[in-house]
């Protein structure tokens, strides 16, 4: 045997070894308690869906899997537990839009490299966001929103549930996009965001559709548009922000990770009985009645996400010179 065919020999020897060692890393797994890390609080909406995920994939595979909430941070506090855990997939990560947005907002602070030190395993869910405005507002389309901005420079409030959430800096992007000056509004929570927005003490805000689509049946607001790409299923019966500002997408998600370097057939068992569980119909009911679509991708796609979400939101938190360190 030649040197070159020995040593393509060899090589294949050792792929069919790794292969096998991880193909019975994942058999052996899970070994134990698993635990999904969640940064949200009980009854929290990651909470909920973290304890519908943990719920699917403790009967899938027979063995406790625990929800442990680590609240703090803003969800870095739960990530810093993952990415200090062992690479064995027994610590999950369950995060949302901030794990895309602390990277450049906390870069001089956050104590984990998301782009190095997770592996990404799935996106579960979207979360459809929408641009709504006060009732007596006189627009009703972003065009025209547009228009009264730009010939009211300074006039228009939006409305931050909270600095540096998916919603503020949606309206920043709305500002460098569209060429606006507004005036930010910030708030510590989403629900007193809202109320402002029904007593009409803010104009406009960017949050989760479903948070607030029954205060715009009963025409205590208005939706002025979606701020997703294209259009959703089961939610036509509005535009999108993008038709007026092309490009424009914001998009609110949570999603599944574990420590960089775990095996990847422990990766993709997870990903398949996660999926397979979300996609139930019965699951897939309720989490549509929580204002989320059901997405279940594969790793590749999700890390593919992750890193264009990272690289977008690092551009309008440098645009817009937004600073929290």
């Amino acid at each position: 045997m030649k040197r070159w065919e020995r040593f393509g020999f060899i090589a294949g020897l050792c792929l069919f070894a790794l292969g096998a060692a991880e193909r019975a890393a994942a058999q052996a797994y899970p070994k134990g308690v698993t635990h999904v890390v969640v940064g949200s609080a009980p009854s929290g909406l990651g909470d909920v869906v973290s304890r519908l995920v943990a719920q699917q994939l403790q009967e899938a595979w027979g063995q406790p899997v625990l929800v442990l909430n680590q609240v703090g941070a803003g969800g870095q506090i739960a990530a810093s537990t993952v990415a200090k855990s062992a690479p064995d997939g027994q610590y999950i990560l369950l995060d949302t839009t901030t794990f895309v947005i602390h990277p450049t907002l906390h870069a001089k602070t956050i104590p984990y490299n998301t782009l190095r030190d997770f592996a990404f395993v799935t996106q579960l869910v979207s979360v459809p966001m929408a641009l709504f405005a006060k009732a007596a507002v006189p627009y009703n389309t972003v065009p025209e929103l547009i228009a009264y901005a730009k010939a009211q420079p300074g006039k228009v409030t939006y409305a931050s549930p909270l600095l540096g959430s998916a919603s503020h800096l949606a309206g920043e992007m709305l500002k460098i996009e569209a060429g606006l000056d507004m005036m930010l509004i910030p708030y510590t929570a989403s629900p007193s965001a809202i109320i402002d927005l029904v007593a009409g003490r803010v104009d406009i805000m960017f949050n989760a559709y479903a948070s607030a689509k029954g205060l715009a049946d009963q025409g205590k607001i208005k939706i002025l548009a979606l701020a997703a790409s294209k259009r959703l299923p089961g939610i036509k019966e509005y535009p999108l922000v993008a038709d007026a500002v092309p490009g424009f997408n914001v998009v609110s998600f949570l999603g599944l990770m574990v420590r960089a370097g775990t095996p990847r057939a422990i990766i993709d068992k997870i990903q398949r009985d996660s999926a397979k569980g979300i996609n139930k119909p019965d699951v897939e009911a309720r989490l549509d009645k929580l204002g989320m679509k059901v997405v279940g991708s594969t790793p590749e796609e999700f890390d593919a996400f992750v890193r264009a979400e990272t690289t977008k939101w690092a551009k309008v938190i440098k645009a817009s010179n937004i600073k929290t360190d």
